[in-house]
């Protein structure tokens, strides 16, 4: 008997078009033996699955939803499964697109000649030869589609659009080749081609527009599994180097990272010294000293030095690994993104396949003598005036306006679940490295013990020759006069040290001088005490006897961070910060910023914890941040702004993204979140309202009052201008001012 083993994998799917379809996908999963739990995330585009590996495998979930119309791509390597899902959506959006291009071209001269030209002769048979290809050729997809729920007992969009389409088209066909069985029973024959294949490419449209507004957030894994070199320079027990794909690395081997390369995998230094950048973890823009004993995490980047260490955790145990993990659960367990169009088409497909049903049934009952005909016309034009095709563009319009808009206001957002969001949002979390602050360390005071000649000199001529990342910001404070160092030393983690005319001088932290028992002054002491209490760096310079000075370096909250965070308090969202640095350093911050909540030495699992204990409190979390360390925060926060200035993978996994790096701008995006927000409501009111009314009058509700029934052409043009409502009212929202 095979033992159980529960796997949680995160599949991508293709196929799926509206939440109607996401759900099927998530129940049709979840039916099949040995699957535990399944979370489709439409806007994602992916299926996480627990299944039983003892009962069922990726090869059975993938011949399922395949059986349906979908299909999961099952690679082992998750980075080529990635790869190959976006390769399919492009392929599929520049086929939607050559589709829609097709549709648009031959919808105009079809508009044309039925309304300009309906009564000239023969007009009826070059709107059926241009009709034919854009409803059957550019068109196809609806009716497959919606055979193949059909199939299943299910519908959705593509089935009230192929119903209605292939209704109308039929009919006018009908009607052109045979008109005197409508003439001999009163009836004035129309054909409806123009309708047809008008809507065909209104909705080709429309899921166009939809396809260009919504981002693809599997880019944002891609790019975090690119941090891990491919390739490693591993040492053998002889001493020589090889080079190794990554996926050879073993627990115990002993791997070479040269200069300005990517540390492999986790482990612990045994020999050289650098320092590394690892903000991809912390935040934070200094990079961090490695000696001997020191831990190294795969992903961060060797700075000057060479290093070998021992490989611990590889593959799927390493930190980023853990960080790849994290923003795939963190966006797979959000709901899937219930449109607001999809939401009310669940409802309005069959009740207006069943209207139009009861219709013909109505007036085939009520009326013997003619209710076929008069039925069947009444069905056919229920379904045209149903026709979503203003439907199709409510959403869409209005994202594209409010995205333009944001993008002259320079936010930019990636899709319409972050604008849903945006106006719902209580809570607002701000990292601090990058986003309150500016991220780049400044010289903020120097102070001297006494006028010393050319100290300032020696000062700038040691730092220069320095690999501590501060020793930049300090030479460009200094910007001294080179003087020639002699017996120059590097002390990794403490400073430097070098001979001027015979005379011994050190630059370095606090620690340095007193390893060599430099005489310190009270006066200095008090201000390198000061300037701790601030959250600041101190850079001692020193002789052989004493101390001669400090510089204090820090990273400036920005200009405009202590007006904009209040300006959110304003509007009554509570403000937060979370960052990696010390707790002195976050409360300063803190405290000048204005902002009341902190927490410190957060590692990127502790802010995406933090976060989700927000969210269970019942909060709606909004996530500002700009590194990498910030990514699964902001994918388990309800809202995910990137500061523009910070890393590719941020902005990737981010709803919305500020391009400035201006805190004033998150207020901005969320009154442009809730603006949009209103519009599209009021497109979804325009798009049916005229349903609300045309319906029954197109069922024929009027004919015993007044002897009237409402002719199809009337039908496509109250489409029509639903459709032309829609536009409009999108377009006002380019007036409104955030």
């Amino acid at each position: 008997m095979s033992k159980s083993k529960t796997s949680k994998h995160t599949f991508p799917v293709l196929g799926m078009s509206c939440a109607s379809c996401s759900a099927r996908v998530e129940k049709t999963l979840r039916q099949q033996a040995g699957v535990t739990e399944a979370v489709v995330n439409l806007a994602a585009a992916t299926a996480m699955v627990e299944f039983d590996s003892a009962i069922t495998s990726p090869e059975v979930l993938k011949s399922t939803l395949q059986a349906i119309g979908f299909d999961l791509i099952i690679e082992p390597d998750e980075e080529e499964a990635a790869r190959e899902a976006d390769e399919a959506r492009e392929a599929n959006y520049r086929r939607l697109k050559r589709r829609t291009l097709w549709a648009v071209g031959l919808a105009v001269p079809i508009i044309v000649l039925g309304m300009c030209f309906m009564h000239v002769e023969g007009v009826d048979y070059a709107l059926w030869l241009l009709s034919t290809p854009v409803v059957f050729w550019l068109g196809r997809d609806f009716f497959r589609n919606a055979w193949k729920q059909l199939r299943h007992g299910a519908a959705n969009m593509d089935t009230l659009v192929a119903t209605s389409t292939g209704i109308a088209y039929v009919y006018s066909l009908f009607t052109l080749f045979f008109p005197d069985f409508w003439t001999a029973r009163g009836l004035t024959p129309h054909v409806y081609f123009e309708a047809s294949s008008v809507i065909i490419a209104f909705i080709l449209l429309g899921r166009l527009l939809e396809a260009r507004a919504k981002g693809s957030t599997s880019a944002a894994i891609r790019k975090l599994m690119g941090l891990q070199p491919k390739t490693v320079t591993r040492l053998t027990p002889q001493g020589r180097q090889e080079t190794v794909n990554i996926r050879e690395v073993k627990v115990g081997d002993i791997l070479l990272t040269k200069p300005g390369e990517r540390v492999a995998v986790d482990g612990t230094v045994v020999e050289g010294s650098s320092y590394v950048d690892e903000s991809m973890l912390s935040g934070e823009p200094v990079p961090v000293s490695k000696v001997p004993g020191a831990q190294v995490f795969a992903g961060t980047i060797n700075q000057k030095g060479s290093f070998s260490f021992k490989a611990e955790k590889v593959g799927r145990a390493t930190v980023l690994a853990q960080i790849v993990k994290m923003v795939q659960e963190a966006q797979g367990s959000k709901a899937p993104v219930q449109q607001l169009t999809d939401r009310i088409a669940s409802v309005f497909v069959p009740t207006i396949m069943v209207v139009a049903l009861l219709t013909f049934v109505a007036w085939l009952t009520l009326s013997p003598t003619d209710g076929f005909t008069r039925g069947l016309h009444a069905a056919v034009t229920v379904l045209v005036i149903a026709c979503p095709c203003a439907l199709g563009l409510a959403t869409p319009t209005a994202i594209m306006v409010g995205i333009g808009k944001g993008a002259e206001a320079g936010i930019l957002i990636k899709d319409a679940e972050s604008l849903e969001m945006g106006r719902r949002i209580d809570t607002v979390v701000l990292d601090k490295t990058g986003t309150v602050t500016a991220g780049k360390p400044e010289v903020t005071d120097m102070i001297w013990e006494e006028e010393a000649p050319h100290a300032a000199d020696i000062f700038f001529s040691l730092e220069s020759r320095s690999e501590h990342p501060l020793a930049e910001a300090l030479t460009a404070h200094l910007n001294g006069q080179t003087v020639t160092i002699d017996d120059f030393e590097n002390h990794p983690g403490a400073g430097v040290s070098g001979r001027v005319d015979g005379i011994r001088y050190l630059a370095g932290n606090r620690r340095l001088l007193e390893q060599h028992k430099i005489s310190i002054s009270d006066k200095l002491a008090a201000e390198a005490s000061r300037l701790t209490a601030e959250a600041k760096t101190v850079i001692w310079l020193a002789d052989a006897q004493k101390a001669l000075g400090i510089a204090a370096i820090a990273d400036h909250i920005k200009a405009t961070s202590h007006a904009a965070i209040g300006r959110l308090q304003e509007n009554g969202l509570d403000v937060w910060m979370l960052t990696g640095d010390n707790a002195a350093t976050a409360e300063a911050v803190a405290r000048e910023a204005g902002i009341a909540h902190f927490r410190a030495e957060v590692l990127p699992a502790g802010k995406a914890e933090a976060i989700s204990a927000m969210q269970a409190e019942g909060r709606r979390v909004a996530m500002v941040g700009d590194g990498i360390n910030d990514s699964a925060a902001l994918a388990q926060a309800d809202l995910s702004i990137a500061m523009g200035q910070g890393s590719d993978v941020a902005m990737a996994v981010a709803g919305m993204t500020i391009i400035s790096s201006d805190l004033n701008k998150i207020a901005d995006a969320l009154r442009l979140s809730r603006l949009t927000v209103r519009t599209i409501r009021q497109n979804l009111f325009w798009a049916f309202i005229y349903n609300v009314i045309g319906i029954p009058i197109a069922a024929g509700v009027l004919y015993p009052v007044c002897d009237f029934m409402l002719n199809p052409m009337i039908a496509g043009a109250a489409m029509a201008m639903s459709s032309v409502s829609v536009v409009l009212n999108s377009l006002r929202l380019r007036r409104r001012k955030l």
